[in-house]
Formats: C-alpha cells, sequence, structure tokens
C-alpha cells in the first residue's frame, strides 16, 4: 500500500483552537497516531485541562510530548510569538503541522447584528488563521535558508533510514466552513470570513510551488482546506440561542456531527493527499459546484468533479430558488425579524 501523505508519528503539529470542539479533538487524534502536539487558546484553564485529555491519548511508545500555549492569535505578534515557543521547545525545529482551527460563528441577520462584529469575526476566523500562516510560513523558510539541516523533528522509519516523502512535507491547514462554498440568510457576518479563508488557501497553494522550486532540497509546503458543516459543540449551542428562526428552517437538511466524526474524516482526507476536504456528502457536492480555479487533485479527480459540478450547476438552481422561496414566505407570514415571534415590523 502507497504511504501515507499526511504522516504524523515523531512530528510536531500545532494546534490553534485547541482547547475545545473540532481543535480538540483534532489534537487528541494526532497524539493517538503519535505526533507531539502543541495546543493553542485563550483560556489557560481550559487549556490546561485539554492538554490532559490529549495526553491520555498517547500511544504508550515512548518519545510523545505535549504542551500548551496561552495566546490571543487576532494578533500578529502573538502568532510569531506562539511559533518562536514551539521551535525552541521542540530543540530549535519549526513544527512540521500547522492547524488553524480557531475561530466562532455570530449567526444572526445582517440588519440586526452590531457592527463591530463584523470586524471580530473577520478576526477570529479569517485573520487568526492568515497571521498563523503567515508567521509559520516564514518560519520554514527563513530556517530552509539558515537551518538547512532542521528540516523534521523526527522520522517516521526505522532508525538509520532515509525520511520518507511525506515525512518531509510540511502541512498548513485552515479550518473554513460549508457557507464558503454556499450561504444562506443569517450567516453575512460568519460566511465572508470563511471564504476568504478559501480564497487564502487557493492563492497560498501557488505561491508555495514557487518556493518549492526556488529550494529543491527543503521540505516542501502543502497547503489543506478543511470545510465542515455543522459541529455539535459548546459553539454550537451558543449559536444556536442567537440564530433567527429562519436560519434555523434553511439548515434544517443539516445534521450536525460530533468534533471526533469531524476530525477522524479531516484526517482521514489528509492521509489520502485532499487538499480542499469535505466532511459530508452533501457538502463533498456543493464544493464541486464551486471549485473554479481551485486545486482538483489530479486529472481524474478534476474529471469527476467535472461531472459533478454539471449536474450541481442544475441542481443548485431549485436548491437556490427553493431557499429564496422560503425566505419570501416567511417574510409575508412572520415580518423582517427572522424569527417567528417577531411580527409584521420591517428592518
Amino acid at each position: 500500500m502507497p504511504s501515507s501523505a499526511f504522516e504524523v508519528r515523531g512530528r510536531t503539529a500545532v494546534i490553534t483552537g485547541g482547547s475545545r470542539g473540532m481543535g480538540l479533538a483534532v489534537a487528541r487524534q494526532l497524539a493517538e497516531k503519535g505526533a507531539n502536539v502543541v495546543i493553542v487558546a485563550r483560556d489557560e484553564a481550559k487549556l490546561l485541562e485539554s492538554l490532559a485529555y490529549v495526553k491520555e491519548g498517547a500511544t504508550g511508545s515512548g518519545g510523545q510530548r505535549f504542551h500548551q500555549i496561552r495566546a490571543d492569535l487576532t494578533s500578529p505578534s502573538e502568532a510569531v510569538r506562539v511559533l518562536d515557543e514551539v521551535a525552541s521547545w521542540n530543540g530549535g525545529n519549526a513544527p512540521d503541522i500547522v492547524w488553524c482551527c480557531a475561530g466562532s460563528s455570530y449567526p444572526t441577520l445582517f440588519v440586526d447584528t452590531p457592527v463591530f462584529e463584523f470586524q471580530a469575526q473577520m478576526d477570529q476566523n479569517f485573520f487568526t488563521g492568515l497571521y498563523m500562516a503567515h508567521a509559520a510560513m516564514r518560519q520554514w523558510l527563513r530556517r530552509a535558508h539558515h537551518s538547512p539541516t532542521a528540516t523534521s523533528t523526527a522520522s517516521v522509519e526505522k532508525p538509520g533510514a532515509q525520511p520518507t516523502k511525506a515525512c518531509l512535507t510540511r502541512h498548513l491547514i485552515f479550518t473554513s466552513s460549508f457557507v464558503a462554498f454556499f450561504s444562506f440568510a443569517g450567516y453575512s457576518p460568519y460566511s465572508p470570513s470563511k471564504a476568504a479563508l478559501r480564497s487564502l488557501s487557493d492563492t497560498l497553494s501557488q505561491e508555495v510551488n514557487l518556493y518549492a522550486a526556488a529550494n529543491p532540497e527543503e521540505p516542501k509546503i502543502r497547503l489543506h482546506t478543511i470545510f465542515p458543516a455543522g459541529i455539535l459543540s459548546e459553539g454550537y449551542e451558543a449559536e444556536n440561542r442567537i440564530k433567527s428562526d429562519l436560519t434555523k428552517l434553511l439548515e434544517a437538511g443539516d445534521t450536525p456531527l460530533t468534533p471526533d466524526v469531524i476530525a477522524a474524516r479531516s484526517i482521514k482526507g489528509l492521509e489520502s493527499g485532499q487538499e480542499l476536504i469535505t466532511t459530508d456528502f452533501l457538502t463533498g457536492l456543493v464544493k464541486r459546484s464551486m471549485l473554479s480555479g481551485s486545486l482538483r487533485g489530479g486529472f481524474l479527480r478534476g474529471c469527476v468533479d467535472w461531472i459533478l459540478a454539471g449536474l450541481l450547476a442544475i441542481v443548485m438552481v431549485f436548491v437556490r430558488g427553493d431557499f429564496d422561496k422560503k425566505v419570501r414566505d416567511w417574510g409575508t407570514k412572520f415580518g423582517a425579524s427572522g424569527m417567528k415571534t417577531g411580527g409584521n415590523g420591517s428592518a
């Protein structure tokens, strides 16, 4: 069998938003696969509690290490500090994997959203990823020039064997959302930030080719983006408390998945070499209708995507029409508040 495209045993992974939800599930599952794990979040007490849970997943083979860092990643200097601390903790070596899970959703109708929340959503969901990506790539590329021997924290092969190509690949992973492909009423504060992450990933996936060509002896960098739909977590419960009844109606067909399932499906996609990874069938279909110039994973996969995208182009006309009709019918019956008890008020 071919080796995994995402080998993590003996390697060092940094997970932002790693104290809860999907980030915590990712950290635990990477620990179970033999990775050294650093989790990053803002709540110190929650970090310590979550780190203990991650450690419980260690393989028991010895040598695994775990660490937590408190940081507010909406500041670019904090991203630099985090990765410098990781390198120091990691014997002078940069991490091999940076997985950006930090973020939150504020799903409210556009005119009901406090204006500062739009900036907050971009800070939490887009800029935290961008700052970590910028800091990680600068660290990786700087070390490629000044410390060519420090290419990976460990080999996954037997002692004395040459590291595999997968082992010498560094991975930068963003966490986007279904709404980066198809948004709807109630997600105007949130969906632009996730769509921006997808666009950033598309751009960087080209730029890393430049760096690989210029430094052919150095570890390659691969860009990946995960697109989960609903995730059953503390955040999901908080979202539902502020979400309009109209938004709940429109997403009624979505069955939220647990963080563990999302993490497992994401890691499986990474291991198979995918760059744009969906975690449920519906999101996978919608993704294919929106790929445009995004990476498709080769000719054959591109052909399959083309066929499905052709079908989805027809289907999505009816899906969008259905959503529009539901929104109009709601306005006629309940008014503009998005809530059943909102009466016939206007914006």
